[in-house]
């Protein structure tokens, strides 16, 4: 752990340090610094993530992480948490440290039956105000030249490798994946997970920008809409809740799209939600809280029949989902 003392050091923190390891992440070592005034958290990129797969990705993926949340900071201050010190040689960075007493994570106000509207509004808020304030602003989209990294950490792993598994989807999964990697509109967080979303005092703040790219909006707005679908397979008695939330979100994040038709982005996501939704199942990154054969079956069963015959809206998807087969 050398790398600590050198990013420390960075950060401007010289007194003795106590570090405590932080679980839950997957692709990357997490720690709480304790120093005498002041608690900092460091993060490192691991080359191999911490998940059954033989999943690798290049820990350059860090450095875009820092400037996905510089610019975001820009557009919407407080919704990231202040970069103090980085290592680019180590893949690591500090930042402010953010108490989850104070910064409650998402997913666990949503496991709990948590389910405020005007979170889900603030959520989806903070989303569209990131696109709409990057849309097609070439400096931003020079400062992420991530395709590759893209490709390995989320398109492969959820849909190409469920196309693997379903090998009679192969095409249509592999023609989302085309679509998403070509399409170039907004700087695009890649992970925005409820396990990524601390609710603060003062609204949401992101975290874990380790997927950043300048792409396809509708990857973003897709990728935590299936998580609220997916909750409501872990705690169906609340499948209502967490649907209402889902349509709160796209509200508000509905009222930022000025650099293209909400149609267009609308059937882009809800083309793309049914395949994000069978790799949470059969891809590489499989929903830890899905367990049941059944709830797989479901699902699948779900995510194959809109596959075949795509909706034009992501509201169509809730409608369909409240009664799952």
């Amino acid at each position: 752990m050398d790398y600590l003392v050198g990013i420390l050091s960075k950060a401007g923190a010289h007194s003795d340090a106590a570090a405590h390891a932080l679980a839950g992440g997957v692709s990357s070592d997490i720690y709480r610094v304790e120093l005498a005034d002041a608690t900092y958290c460091v993060k490192r990129a691991l080359p191999k993530l911490k998940v059954a797969a033989d999943w690798r990705v290049p820990v350059s993926r860090n450095r875009y992480e820092i400037a996905w949340m510089r610019a975001a900071g820009e557009i919407v201050p407080g919704a990231v948490p202040r970069v103090l010190a980085e290592d680019a040689q180590a893949g690591a960075f500090a930042m402010e440290w953010l108490p989850p007493e104070r910064y409650p994570v998402w997913k666990e106000q949503l496991a709990r039956g948590v389910l405020d509207p005007a979170t889900a509004e603030r959520v989806g808020d903070v989303l569209g105000r990131i696109h709409a304030g990057t849309a097609d602003r070439e400096d931003i989209a020079a400062r992420f030249p991530t395709d590759d990294l893209f490709h390995a950490i989320r398109l492969e792993p959820y849909l190409l490798a469920t196309g693997r598994a379903h090998t009679d989807l192969a095409a249509r999964l592999g023609e989302l994946a085309q679509v998403t990697a070509t399409t170039r509109r907004v700087l695009v967080h890649g992970d925005l997970s409820p396990k990524n979303l601390l609710i603060g005092p003062q609204g949401p703040v992101v975290v874990d920008a380790e997927c950043a790219w300048f792409g396809d909006p509708a990857f973003d707005l897709a990728f935590v809409l299936n998580h609220l679908l997916l909750k409501g397979v872990w705690r169906p008695h609340w499948r209502g809740g967490y649907l209402h939330l889902y349509e709160r979100l796209v509200d508000a994040y509905r009222r930022h799209v000025a650099w293209e038709p909400w149609s267009s982005l609308d059937a882009r996501t809800a083309a793309l939600l049914p395949g994000l939704l069978l790799g949470r199942v059969d891809g590489k990154s499989p929903a830890e809280y899905v367990n049941a054969d059944a709830d797989k079956d479901a699902i699948r069963s779900f995510a194959r029949a809109h596959l075949a015959a795509p909706v034009a809206s992501v509201l169509d998807i809730a409608r369909n989902w409240r009664f799952p087969q």
